[in-house]
């Protein structure tokens, strides 16, 4: 009986004893060389690549952002504030519980087949407002001239880039909204073009969120 008693509390010590160990190398020691690592050699990733205007952060390279004209009363749905470069549609082209206008932290789109004829609508009206918006004196956007992220949203709904093909076709509105030059707002575009992955993964995009930092700076400077 004795022994019975001593050979349970041996082992009830042991499993005691590694569940700290474990638990120490686990839960504290591995967590904070991770952490530790991150912050050494990639500060910004690990720290939510947040991205900073006049000191302040004001959003992050991950998470596209919204640029619309206050609702105004009795209205449901803001327009785009024509004056900033905009990001791809957001909620999926149409109604999306999971993710309300980038303010939520889940993601989701609307999961709708390539032949719906709600999103074939969305589509079709967010075309007519990209060339009816972007269309000023002495340049007229063509339905062929669209790329497919103007009137699309990415499949988290959170995407912070658009094609340089897009950020060139806003490139007339922003110019004659801002008091600018098309050629100052093109170079512009063309300095915060980044180039696909290691030069093969992905394709060249632009971060909205960013563009329109550096278009705020030039539009003081003019």
């Amino acid at each position: 009986m004795n022994n019975s008693v001593m050979n349970t509390a041996r082992l009830l010590w042991a499993g005691l004893r590694a569940l700290l160990v474990l638990t120490v190398v686990t839960g504290i020691l591995y967590p904070l060389a991770v952490t530790g690592v991150a912050q050494a050699i990639f500060p910004g990733k690990a720290n939510g690549s947040e991205i900073k205007a006049d000191g302040k952060v004001v959003g992050s390279s991950l998470i596209g952002q919204s640029y619309d004209l206050p609702l105004k009363k009795g209205q449901e749905t803001p327009e785009p504030d024509l004056k900033w470069f905009q990001g791809r549609p957001q909620n999926g082209l149409g109604t999306n519980s999971v993710n309300t206008r980038y303010k939520l932290i889940l993601s989701g789109a609307t999961n709708r087949s390539g032949d719906d004829k709600d999103l074939i609508a969305w589509v079709t009206a967010a075309k007519k407002a990209v060339i009816k918006d972007n269309s000023v004196n002495g340049y007229t956007v063509g339905p062929s001239d669209v790329p497919a992220d103007a009137v699309t949203s990415s499949g988290s709904g959170l995407d912070p880039d658009i094609s340089p093909t897009y950020a060139d076709l806003q490139v007339h509105r922003i110019a004659e909204r801002n008091g600018l030059s098309v050629a100052q707002v093109r170079k512009l575009v063309d300095e915060h073009t980044d180039g696909r992955t290691l030069g093969f993964i992905g394709e060249p995009r632009v971060d909205v969120l960013e563009l329109n930092i550096a278009l705020k700076a030039l539009v003081a400077k003019s």
